[in-house]
Order: C-alpha cells, then structure tokens, then sequence
C-alpha cells in the first residue's frame, strides 16, 4: 500500500492544495492529511491499516455511521438498476412525499446536488417573490460558497459595508449581501433601519455550528424572524447541518420556528452529494417549470443518493434513533466534559452535535465572545488525539459529530484517548 506522505505529494503536484476541500489539507493542524482507505460503523481506516474513532463522520451526513449495512443495501440496488437517468423516476418522489409529509413548512421541495446550490436556489427564489436584491445574513453563519454568501461584517453595519471572505468576489456582489452580528438585537435593528425596504429575504443557521457551535436563544431567533417579516422580508433557515440531524423537523421543530424557506443538505442524502430546499408552495411553485425562477441541474436528484437518504431516514425514524442518539451523546459528553474540565476544556453540544473549545467564563453566541488561543490549543490537541486513535474534524472551529455506530464501548475508548489527548496538550502549551 501507497505510504500516505506519498499519496499527498502526488496530490499536490494534481489538485490545488493536494485537496478538493481546503479542510482536509491539515493547514491549522499541521501534518500531511491522513489517507484513508475505508470506513466501518464508528471507525475510518487508513491506507496502512491504522484504525481511529471517527468524530467528523463525513463533516455529518452520515447519522447511521460508515457503511450501515441498510444504507449499502439501498446503494448497490440502486446502482445495480442504474446510477443516473437525467429523468423522472419514482425515487426522489418517495423520498419527496417522506419529508413533505412531516415537516409542515415544506409544502413542496427541489433537490439539488449541494447545500451551496440549495441556498444559491432559495435566494433566488426569494428575491423572484419579493422583487428586491439584497439578504442580511450574520457573521458566523455559512451558507456555502455562492460569492454572495462569502462576505463577512464590515466596521459599518447600519451602512452596510461588508469585506468579501474570498478573492474573486467582485464588488458588486457585496452590495445586496448585509451582515450583522449574532445575538445582537440593537445592531439587528440598526440594519434593518438602513437597510429593511431592500431585503428580500434574512438567512440564518438556527444552530450555527460551521463557526464553532454556537447555539443561539430562542428569543433572539424569534426577533429576527419577526422583525424581519415585518419588513417585507422572507425568512429562510438554513438547516443543511442541523436538518434531521437534531431530528425529523430539525431546529425549526425545536424552537417552533416557521420558515418561509428552508434548506436541507448531509443527512437527507446518507453520505451521497445531496442538497435541497423547500417550502411554501407559493414561493416553491415560482421554480421553472411551475414558474419564472430557473434552476436545473445535470445529477440532480440523483437516484443513489435518493434511496440512500431514504433507507437513513427511514431506519432513524423506525428505531427512534434521533432519541437514542441524543441520551447517547448527551451522556458522553457530559463524561467528556468532566474529564476535561481540568484542562480547561469544555464541550457544548447540541443533539448528537459537539464542539470542543477553550473554557470561556460567558456562553459562546457570536464570533465576539469565541475564546482567545483555540486555535493554538486544538492544533496540539488535535494531533494529540490523531496519535491516540481519534480523527477529530481538522480544523479548531469545525464540530464534531455522532452516529448510530458510536456504541458504549467505542465512546468509552474514545472518551480515554481525549482525556489523555487534552493532557498532551495542556502539556506541550
């Protein structure tokens, strides 16, 4: 077997950075990425055979687990009746008429082939029904790499004066995009003065966690969506991570929140390139063919990715997996948590979601109150952990994820090598 510092030499002298997602690269954690060759259960196995406990599990799609044996039933049927039609089939249907069928703001869905191009299509249609350019977005909260979602907060908020987060975004686009703090009712405020008559619409993660997870109050969700609508504007939750990963309805169920729109992503294609968005029929039926919104895609709704999603969801719904999920994770994290307390370490989790972070003396809601020196202590703590058997999502503001897979015992291994691991840190600091 190839020797991974080979492996990522070639990909180096092939692909931009050796890779085809900058995370994977190692950058903030230092080291060549690990190769790895397989994944079973709880567990990814590198190309020379050395086995870790898996956290990242695919950055969440995979609430099952590597290779669930219902999902890899559902995967080779559907490559054994054929992969792609470019046609009309009966199982992105099923799979339609399964969430339109419990979640009550979907009232029609669009699958496409990504979150990013899910949230491109919801702005789209947004800005279709409202007849107005601009979105108010908020630091912290990603929504793909569309150009008009890589801006990040300006000095100037009632202006809104924003600073692109990617070269190659032009100017322009700046313009329509309008950021604002997280959990931040005055500066929300302000920008809606400036700012309320040209929105088409406000997108939020409900539970932001591309940034670290940083659960927000109910309350301060609820304003937004109020004061917003208020305005003219639609409200649209991004849920690509949090949808049917903290249950059937996601944290809109949760917090009993009602979108306008909504988009979907990870879970919904049981580790296959799948992404949607939904919502009320009026605002659905705006899309091409129904209506003037156009949006197409080659391998959208692709026929793999629909039956797996399916077969995930339909076996998480059978076994009440979100349930067991959630006292799993909550009783390993609160066992994680003690163990590390003494390294000045905490974990906040949210359902089968959990970030490990630098103790802060205040809850963590906004990129402002982040705590100073994660980066340095999960760079140690991370290769820590990697040298113990754990692979943790490399990068210190990446979350980390549970699955099905994750027995008693597996959490019971894991939860001594990163009590270990935080030690090693502390250590090395």
């Amino acid at each position: 077997m190839t020797a991974p510092a080979s492996l990522f030499t070639r990909a180096l002298a092939v692909a931009p950075g050796g890779v085809h997602s900058p995370v994977r690269a190692f950058k903030s954690v230092g080291g060549d990425p690990v190769f790895f060759a397989r994944g079973a259960g709880a567990e990814l196995v590198d190309v020379d055979g050395r086995r870790y406990i898996d956290f990242c599990q695919s950055f969440g799609p995979l609430i099952l687990g590597h290779a669930d044996p219902d999902a890899a039933r559902a995967a080779h049927a559907a490559i054994d009746d054929g992969w792609s039609f470019g046609a009309c089939e009966p199982y992105s249907l099923a799979l339609a008429e399964w969430i339109v069928a419990r979640v009550p703001w979907a009232g029609r869905i669009r699958f496409v082939s990504s979150g990013t191009e899910a949230v491109m299509s919801a702005l789209r249609v947004a800005r279709a029904a409202t007849t107005r350019p601009a979105i108010l977005k908020f630091e912290g909260c990603y929504h793909g790499h569309a150009d008009a979602m890589l801006v990040q907060a300006g000095s100037g908020l009632a202006d809104g004066r924003v600073a692109a987060s990617s070269a190659g975004v032009p100017d322009a686009t700046l313009g329509d995009t309008v950021v604002a703090p997280l959990d931040d009712e005055a500066a929300l405020d302000r920008v809606l003065a400036a700012h309320g008559s040209r929105l088409a619409a406000v997108i939020v993660e409900p539970l932001p966690a591309n940034y670290g997870l940083l659960p927000q109050r109910r309350d301060w969700l609820a304003a937004v969506a109020d004061r917003c609508r208020r305005a003219g504007a639609l409200v649209i939750l991004d849920e690509v991570i949090s949808g049917f990963r903290v249950g059937v309805r996601g944290m809109a169920g949760e917090l009993d929140l009602r979108p306008d729109l909504v988009t979907y992503g990870k879970v919904i294609g049981g580790g296959f390139p799948v992404g949607a968005y939904a919502g009320r029929a009026d605002l659905m039926d705006q899309v091409a063919p129904s209506g003037p919104v156009y949006q197409a895609g080659t391998l959208s709704a692709n026929p793999v990715g629909m039956r797996v999603g399916l077969a995930t969801l339909a076996k998480m719904e059978a076994t009440d997996g979100w349930r067991t999920l959630e006292a799993r994770t909550a009783a390993f994290c609160d066992d994680l948590a003690r163990r590390l307390a003494p390294a000045g370490v905490e974990v906040v989790r949210h359902a089968s979601i959990f970030w490990l972070r630098r103790s802060s003396p205040r809850p963590v809601r906004s990129l402002a109150s982040l705590p100073a020196g994660q980066a340095a202590w999960y760079r140690a703590f991370f290769r820590a952990a990697l040298g113990r058997g754990v692979y943790l999502p490399p990068a210190a503001f990446e979350v980390c994820f549970l699955s099905m897979a994750h027995d008693a015992g597996v959490l019971a291994r894991a939860a001594d090598a990163l009590a270990g691991a935080a030690a090693d840190a502390a250590e090395s600091a």
